[in-house]
């Protein structure tokens, strides 16, 4: 087994690192007072881990900044710090940078539909993002129930419904590890919110 690894992560990684706590500083996880910026490390980590290579890994990084953190003029300094690559792969991981945000739904419906007209180069990085939330709810439903997919926009069915939805759209899409896992995480939390 060869001890050197795959991926070299340079300084345009940990300028990424800096600007993802610079740019979620003030923000936890919905409903939790965890930091932010842990969640995004842990979608870098996945990229990582699955295979990806450091523009993935920065789009990892910073692929809530603009939706959450300033829209495209977030996205344009991405671009110019990052390059086009990672910008383009944060673009496509956001479902808009418009503010207020049209209704959950709608987005949703429109975030799933674009998924095939990616660059197959975003799929590691959404499947990162969405298997880390799918996990952090699995756990929040173990330890607090049903009543945990009340915090967030779409509730409960609607919640449901996207992860599943995600789950059988990516497992086609990208097939492999991330993608049975979202497809396995998906089917628990349905088990655990109607139990």
């Amino acid at each position: 087994m060869d001890d050197e690894p795959a991926v070299i992560l340079g300084d345009r990684f940990v300028a990424a690192v800096a600007e993802a706590a610079r740019l979620h500083a003030h923000q936890a996880r919905k409903g939790t007072g965890v930091p932010y910026i842990s969640h995004l490390l842990a979608v870098a980590g996945l990229v990582l881990e699955n295979g990806g290579d450091e523009e993935q890994a920065i789009a990892a990084l910073l692929h809530d900044g603009p939706e959450d953190q300033g829209g495209e003029a977030t996205l344009a300094l991405i671009r110019e710090r990052f390059g086009d690559r990672v910008a383009d792969i944060v673009a496509a991981c956001s479902d808009t940078f418009v503010t207020p945000k049209p209704p959950w739904l709608e987005r949703k419906r429109s975030y799933i539909a674009h998924l095939d007209d990616v660059a197959d180069d975003v799929w590691p990085v959404a499947l990162a993002d969405k298997v880390h939330n799918a996990r952090t709810i699995v756990a929040d439903l173990r330890e607090h129930g049903p009543e945990t997919l009340d915090r967030f926009n779409g509730g409960r069915e609607g919640t449901l419904w996207y992860y599943e939805t995600l789950g059988e759209r990516l497992s086609k899409l990208a097939p492999g590890p991330m993608a049975t896992e979202l497809l396995a995480l998906a089917a628990e939390m349905r088990t655990l919110a109607e139990r």
